[in-house]
């Protein structure tokens, strides 16, 4: 409608018009999607909490006032279910048959408001936008206005979430350090955060020593960096400098696909495969070897990350113009001297990114390691024994029905904060090491 309605008022002559008729098109569309859109993501995000509240204001007054917030969170929930049932008539609780009733006609006509308040809405942007379509309409720098606004939005929306991220992780984890003091957490030499059930158990309270925790964690990051970053660059070397673009085009692709693989089939791997070798292979040679142990959770995690390094460092290096090592040769040195001196000083800030990116999914991952290295909290150094990490125990904590008042599970929030805070100082370490190294190779 837009475009015609330019192509009318110009007569036939788009080289009248300010802008082309297909920014005047846009430009329709934009009113007629972006109002509707943005007042049915309101009344969606209010609509819970409205809904809600008309269903206890419909249930008896007393019944409400009886209850806890988690019975009455439970009594919504069974109101909810029941709504979607056919016939109310044969619920037996009073107070549920009401809410439910509530909730099935509340629901229905929100459900009609929200959908003829976007109609109504989306029919008057199109009208609006039609309406001030003519030769002078600057539509090309509306449309990239509002293109702007979006961008903005987007952009501010990702950095909130951010922010919300971290003051989440911020707030409950103040509420744990208000229960456990932050010195037992963070040097306390015992993970228990089952709470115990005689007070001559150990921990009585529990215990939330996250040493051992992190413990596990860096060693299985340590085997599996091991495994990757070398086994990595040696693939992006010979896939950049030595290889043929023909085996280049075979081998990348099949590289890669090791990162497709889901990381429960790894899982099963380390446990079926290479766990029980390794205890064999222990077992031939006298050495006790757990059948859940750090060592086959790392080797594994490696393997699967070897294309965060291989391929990044690869485009990396490839990025490298071809005049650096042309020069190289011209003076001299071989292929691997230029690929030492000229083409790894050139691609380290992109090498040092894929590293970082493989510690971070080595510290995140979580299948692996409940398979293969167990949940068993033990402070050891031995990659031959079962160690656990920060984030199968963010996990474990968090398995459930939870209500976030215990330190039990105040705890995981406690764990993720300090995964956050240790990545954001790898993050700085390897910022400043790049800076450094860029200003000597310039």
């Amino acid at each position: 409608m837009g475009r015609a309605r330019a192509a009318v008022k110009a007569g036939g002559d788009l080289r009248r018009l300010h802008s082309l008729p297909n920014y005047h098109g846009f430009y329709v569309a934009l009113w007629c999607g972006l109002p509707a859109l943005l007042v049915a993501l309101v009344w969606l995000t209010a609509q819970p909490a409205i809904v809600t509240e008309a269903a206890i204001s419909a249930m008896p007054a007393q019944r409400v006032a009886s209850l806890d917030e988690s019975r009455l969170s439970l009594l919504l929930s069974e109101a909810r279910q029941a709504a979607e049932r056919a016939d109310l008539s044969q619920i037996a609780d009073p107070a549920v048959q009401a809410a439910a009733a509530t909730y099935r006609s509340w629901n229905a006509m929100a459900r009609l408001g929200a959908i003829g308040a976007a109609v109504a809405l989306a029919v008057l942007g199109i009208g609006f936008a039609y309406s001030r379509i003519n030769v002078e309409a600057r539509s090309r720098n509306r449309v990239e206005r509002i293109v702007l606004g979006i961008l903005f939005a987007c952009s501010t929306l990702a950095i909130l979430t951010t922010v919300g991220i971290v003051l989440s992780l911020v707030f409950e984890s103040l509420r744990f350090f208000a229960q456990v003091p932050i010195t037992e957490f963070l040097f306390g030499l015992q993970w228990s955060p089952q709470m115990a059930l005689r007070a001559d158990q150990v921990g009585s309270s529990g215990a939330f020593g996250a040493i051992p925790v992190i413990a596990g964690t860096l060693l299985i990051t340590f085997i599996a960096m091991v495994v990757a970053v070398p086994t990595g660059l040696m693939i992006a070397v010979y896939l950049s400098d030595y290889a043929t673009s023909r085996v280049r085009s075979i081998f990348k692709p099949l590289v890669e696909i090791l990162a497709g693989i889901p990381t429960v089939v790894y899982g099963f791997f380390a446990a079926l495969t290479i766990g029980p070798i390794f205890r064999q292979a222990g077992d031939a040679i006298g050495l006790n070897v757990a059948s859940e142990s750090a060592l086959a959770a790392g080797l594994i995690m490696g393997v699967m990350i070897i294309p965060f390094v291989s391929s990044l460092s690869d485009d990396v290096m490839n990025a490298v113009p071809q005049s650096l090592r042309d020069g190289s040769f011209a003076l001299g040195a071989t292929k691997s001297e230029t690929i030492k001196q000229v083409v790894f000083p050139a691609a380290l800030p992109g090498i040092v990114g894929a590293v970082l990116l493989a510690i971070s999914r080595a510290i995140g991952e979580t299948m692996i390691v409940v398979m293969a290295a167990g949940l068993a909290a033990n402070l050891t150094a031995n990659p031959l024994q079962a160690v656990t990490t920060v984030t199968v125990q963010i996990v474990t904590l968090l398995v459930g029905d939870q209500e976030f008042d215990s330190p039990k599970t105040l705890a995981a929030f406690a764990l993720g904060l300090l995964l956050f805070v240790v990545t954001l100082c790898l993050n700085v370490i390897a910022l400043n090491v790049v800076r450094r190294y860029r200003e000597k190779y310039d």
